[in-house]
């Protein structure tokens, strides 16, 4: 009988590729219908890094999480292909933040190009692939759609961010967080489930509950607005079913026409559908702080975007209400000539360069689960005292309008830096 296979470290994990994955079916509730399985992948047997969670941190301390991230992809895509699995069954793989700026390893692209022309894949992103690097995340939605592929929004739930974070990404599928169907009863799962119906009513995104483990589990998630479900209830984690299995309905995935090119300014967006007129900073200000209030909400809390022109503008005040503003958001970013990666407590920043369009506009723009604003101005180059300097605006609640707006500045960000 073979020895198994002795693994020292995680590089030797990665190096050798040694991941396997087990697939756990996603059904539709009314009827147990499988129509699709999620890929969750697993270390070498009897390691430390059996377990995905320590083999990820491992891998992130020694700063190969990116790497690891497509084996373990391509070791899903890889199995699925040799089980047949037709492209009237979906695919949930999940991505790690790290690798969304890692290109394919070339012995496993081979894999990816085949993946591409058989598989439905849905790819899982959390809100933290947001948080951390917006730019990319934006990016490989955009490549998501290009393939023909899907989005699903995963734990939705388990952070409050998740929330406000969600229609940036417009996913096809909201996962809720298997914490909700077990703890029913507390307070903030009222506060997410509405979030999450209401995003689904505007966009037509479906619900997927985690962690269905029984018939009282079932009923809860039917109630909270799911269609689709996995959990122990349906099957555990396992091989896939070889050849050809019964027809099944394809999951519908949405249309989607705009996901914020890249270049172009939240004024430039705006004003091509709103008209604009023109005003001093001093009357603009009073709009200003309005939506700034509009954070300061202590149960749903919504993302902030500000453009500042210049970093002078971000002055010692303004400095102290963004630090107060971002203690209680899930993500506030500002932009100007001269601001940093983080000019202030929980802030993200961007430079703009001089000849940049971005430099001329001062925009502010609020995105939450129910509400949404866009205030967008650009100047026309007045010369005299600040308080009187003109600007050419539009304000807009159009909710695709200002999320359009503000992926254009999200696209702008870079990632968050690495501790390792």
């Amino acid at each position: 009988m073979d020895r198994p296979r002795l693994y020292t470290d995680v590089h030797q994990v990665i190096d050798e590729r040694a991941i396997w994955t087990a697939f756990q079916p996603i059904v539709r509730l009314d009827t147990r219908e499988v129509v699709g399985y999620e890929a969750l992948s697993r270390g070498p047997a009897g390691t430390p890094w059996q377990r995905p969670s320590t083999m990820f941190a491992a891998a992130r301390a020694v700063g190969r999480a990116g790497e690891l991230d497509w084996i373990c992809r391509m070791s899903a895509y890889r199995a699925a292909l040799e089980a047949g699995l037709g492209p009237e069954t979906t695919l949930f793989v999940n991505v790690e933040p790290a690798a969304l700026r890692e290109p394919c390893p070339p012995d496993l692209s081979d894999v990816q190009d085949r993946a591409k022309g058989r598989l439905r894949v849905v790819t899982e992103l959390t809100e933290r692939h947001l948080a951390d690097d917006p730019a990319a995340l934006l990016a490989a939605v955009r490549g998501c759609r290009d393939a023909a592929w899907g989005v699903a929004l995963d734990d939705v739930g388990a952070d409050p961010a998740s929330l406000a974070l969600m229609p940036f990404v417009h996913p096809d599928f909201v996962k809720l967080d298997m914490r909700l169907l077990h703890e029913p009863g507390q307070p903030a799962t009222a506060q997410v489930v509405n979030a999450v119906i209401a995003h689904a009513e505007r966009t037509g995104a479906a619900i997927v509950a985690e962690g269905v483990e029984r018939e009282a589990h079932l009923a809860q998630a039917r109630a909270m607005g799911a269609t689709l479900g996995q959990g122990w209830l349906f099957g555990a984690p396992g091989p896939l079913p070889r050849g050809d299995g019964p027809a099944v309905r394809q999951l519908d995935l949405l249309t989607v026409t705009d996901q914020g090119p890249a270049g172009r300014t939240p004024f430039h967006i705006v004003s091509q559908h709103r008209p604009t007129t023109r005003a001093t900073k001093r009357m603009l200000m009073e709009t200003t702080r309005y939506l700034e209030s509009k954070v300061a909400d202590p149960v749903e809390p919504p993302v902030l975007l500000a453009c500042f022109q210049d970093a002078g503008n971000f002055t010692g005040g303004v400095r102290r209400r963004y630090t107060r503003l971002a203690s209680g958001s899930p993500f506030v970013a500002v932009f100007g000539a001269g601001l940093d990666a983080a000019p202030a407590a929980k802030v993200r920043g961007a430079d703009v360069a001089a000849g940049d369009p971005l430099h001329a506009e001062w925009n502010v723009i609020v995105v939450g689960p129910h509400f949404s604003a866009a205030l967008v101005a650009r100047d026309i180059g007045d010369t005299g005292a600040q308080d009187y300097r003109r600007f050419d605006y539009a304000l807009t609640y159009d909710r695709p309008l200002v999320l359009a707006a503000a992926r254009s500045l999200l696209g702008r960000l870079g990632p968050v830096a690495s501790d390792t």
